[in-house]
């Protein structure tokens, strides 16, 4: 399967979450959706010597690398070197609102810059030689004119060799609303998305932005290529990736239920714990596993105090599933 057909259904990268540990969860969840990395700078892997944060497992694939920065000569290295890495994409952050993003001229802020969009793009491209390099935009930021905006900076992307984007269904605000409200507050406007499938048909347009269940991303792939799905496949991973190989890929599922999921996840959090690492750096990102049904507040419960505890190690998440296990009986 190409890596735009994986696009049907992708993972958001989204900061302090999408770390490799939460990968290799969703992986077990699901063998076909596409998984993003956190954003990770260009200026942290070209200047600042932070090439431990390209790290990750081949199992995690079909993975991508989302860079953010606004160099162009930077971002080539920074993409030679993801792809170097063995990462399936690289993607290009021009949606996040953060105050920090903006401040290093990055994300959503590039959204008043499209020229200089545009010549990020093209270098990426030319550094990436066959591995596909795409882009993560918003509708448009402040007082901008989406219907206007988007699809010149459409034209400019496609006109840079780059064929698949990303669109978060709404505006940014970079003056006056924080980054939690820049994902709520902001009206959604998915028809506009599909008027740019229409108006660009030779894109692989995917949209994101308040995608909560799998039978919302059935529906937008009524009118689009894919759909990316953010908190919901974070907080509620199963709901949205348990089922998804056969839901979305017409494949067979990876997976046949939550507990297996857990269980599958032990060699994982063996091998970190072999190597120094935390059981909370892995089960963080495992809370929401069993969110709505029978036993899920022990669950819970159970991983976030055992798992701070020194010397915390797989029992705890057998502990859990014991937990689990008696309320559902």
């Amino acid at each position: 399967m190409e890596i735009s057909q994986h696009a049907r259904l992708s993972v958001a990268p989204m900061m302090d979450w999408t770390d490799r540990h939460c990968r290799a969860f969703h992986r077990v969840l699901s063998r076909q959706a596409l998984l993003y990395t956190e954003m990770v700078t260009s200026a942290a892997l070209v200047r600042g010597g932070a090439g431990h944060l390209l790290d990750f497992d081949m199992a995690e694939h079909p993975v991508a690398l989302q860079l953010g920065g606004s160099d162009p000569t930077e971002l080539a290295e920074a993409t030679a070197m993801g792809v170097a890495c063995g990462y399936a994409e690289v993607n290009l952050n021009v949606g996040c609102p953060s105050d920090r993003v903006q401040s290093g001229c990055f994300g959503a802020v590039l959204m008043e810059r499209p020229a200089l969009v545009a010549e990020c793009l093209y270098a990426m491209v030319r550094a990436a030689g066959d591995v596909p390099v795409t882009m993560k935009c918003r509708i448009g930021v402040d007082d901008q004119d989406p219907a206007v905006i988007l699809p010149d900076l459409l034209a400019r992307m496609t006109d840079a060799g780059v064929d698949r984007v990303t669109v978060h269904a709404r505006k940014a605000w970079l003056q006056g609303l924080s980054p939690k409200e820049n994902r709520e507050v902001p009206p959604l406007d998915y028809p506009l998305v599909y008027a740019m499938k229409d108006r660009f048909p030779g894109l692989h347009l995917s949209v994101n932005g308040g995608i909560a269940t799998l039978e919302d991303a059935l529906d937008h792939l009524d009118h689009v290529d894919g759909v990316m799905v953010g908190r919901a496949a974070y907080h509620d991973p199963a709901a949205i990736l348990l089922e998804a190989d056969s839901r979305i890929f017409g494949q067979s599922d990876t997976c046949p239920d939550r507990v297996t999921a857990a269980l599958c996840m032990v060699p994982h959090i063996e091998a970190h714990l072999a190597q120094g690492g935390k059981l909370a750096q892995v089960t963080r990102h495992m809370l929401g596993l069993f969110a709505g049904l029978p036993g899920a507040r022990g669950w819970r419960r159970t991983l976030s105090e055992g798992a701070h505890r020194p010397g915390a190690g797989v029992d705890v998440l057998h502990a859990a599933l014991d937990r689990v296990a008696r309320a559902a009986a």
